[in-house]
């Protein structure tokens, strides 16, 4: 009772630092903007606090395996999803970012204005074709300004063990920005479950895979690749975390 009484109150802490620096954090995104990628450099001082809180306080930290396999040229990181951890540590694992997430994530006072100063690539999901269009419209954009592209291609965060539909938004845009994928898989949702207050300690782990060329077959080739290697490295690290889901 003692151990699971602290676990609730550094995960409360965590909560409490997240929220109180959220403005602070914005003030100083505010005064980012006359600098080049200044936005996506506070932000990423924000998220390296977070992790640090995440490790020394609640005890959850991370190992990588196949950092030799990210490209030194801007290229788009495919991952898998199933919490917020991977929203903070894919940042510090690669370089300089920008996201493809819901546009609706941009009505959050601070955390979403802060995603919008920092060029995140809203979609709208119930725009049909037209979501397609501001994709790729962004991507380009960001790809010009020199930054990675990160795309969570199950649009979506899926419990630990379960799988979701690739879509090929992250295909599209390797294709046309002439791009390669960087498939990672992890086990994040294993000890910070899908919309779960408490984060428990432990090592998550996280697997870079080698990049797939953007030339190397057409938008349903590509996907299925990144598909296959992700879901394959999803097996073999699964199982190890306290939220991880029992075999039957």
């Amino acid at each position: 009772m003692k151990s699971i009484n602290m676990l609730y109150i550094k995960n409360l802490i965590y909560w409490i630092i997240l929220t109180l620096s959220m403005p602070i954090m914005f003030i100083c995104v505010i005064f980012a903007l006359p600098f080049d990628k200044g936005v996506n450099k506070v932000g990423l001082a924000w998220v390296k606090m977070l992790l640090w809180v995440l490790k020394n306080i609640v005890g959850l930290n991370y190992v990588v395996r196949g950092a030799e396999n990210i490209p030194s040229t801007p290229s788009i990181i495919c991952a898998k999803h199933q919490s917020g951890w991977e929203t903070l540590a894919l940042q510090e694992i690669f370089p300089l970012q920008i996201y493809v997430a819901k546009k609706e994530l941009f009505n959050i006072p601070f955390f979403g204005w802060g995603l919008k100063l920092a060029k995140t690539i809203g979609i709208d999901r119930k725009a049909g074709a037209k979501a397609t269009q501001m994709l790729l419209e962004q991507g380009m954009a960001r790809k010009n300004e020199g930054f990675w592209i990160a795309i969570f291609p199950e649009g979506t965060r899926m419990p630990a063990g379960e799988r979701g539909r690739y879509k090929l938004g992250g295909a599209r845009m390797a294709k046309l920005f002439e791009m390669d994928l960087v498939p990672v898989a992890h086990n994040s949702g294993e000890y910070w479950a899908r919309n779960a207050f408490l984060k428990y300690p432990g090592t998550i782990e996280v697997v870079i895979g080698k990049p797939i060329a953007h030339g190397s077959g057409d938008e349903a080739a590509l996907m299925a690749a990144c598909e296959d290697w992700i879901e394959t490295q999803q097996v073999e690290i699964s199982g190890k975390g306290p939220c991880a889901k029992k075999a039957a």
